[in-house]
């Protein structure tokens, strides 16, 4: 037997410690945000313009079409995106962030990012460069392995453990 403690190599425990602090750190800085760290990552994926239409939007998230839709009307009465009828394709609505959305989004990416250097401060500058390189590779990697589990869900399955 091992003088390890079983923390030592236990992926599974250590994310799931990550994920918690994660989550009691951004969702204070999101504040009253409709869906919290969910709505932060669609209002960002909106702004970036690169998943324009809903079913993009869902398919990037990993968030089920009608899940997304409910998320969307809440993000649209906050006056933070709009759906606009998509000129090569009339049957399909783009998610298009509203003025106010871009400003929101700006102010909650930085407050975002001061919570996550907050949480990754028993990094260096250069290894949390590292770390979030390493992470995103796998995250990117898993998303192929399993792309039809929503993350949220997921994440929320862990946080209730």
């Amino acid at each position: 037997m091992s003088d390890e403690p079983v923390t030592d190599h236990n992926l599974g425990w250590t994310l799931g410690v990550l994920l918690r602090a994660y989550q009691s750190t951004v969702v204070t800085v999101i504040g009253d945000l409709p869906h919290g760290p969910r709505g932060y990552q669609t209002l960002a994926a909106v702004v970036s313009g690169r998943h324009p239409t809903q079913l993009s939007l869902a398919s990037f998230l990993g968030i089920d079409r009608t899940v997304l839709t409910y998320l969307v009307d809440d993000l649209v009465e906050a006056g933070l995106v709009e759906r606009r009828l998509n000129p090569s394709d009339r049957r399909q609505r783009r998610i298009v962030a509203t003025g106010k959305g871009v400003s929101v989004y700006e102010d909650l990416e930085r407050r975002v990012g001061d919570a996550e250097d907050r949480l990754l401060g028993a990094l260096s500058a250069d290894e949390r460069e590292a770390f979030m390189s390493m992470l995103r590779r796998v995250a990117c990697d898993a998303s192929d392995i399993e792309p039809a589990r929503d993350p949220c869900e997921v994440a929320e399955e862990m946080l209730a453990d």
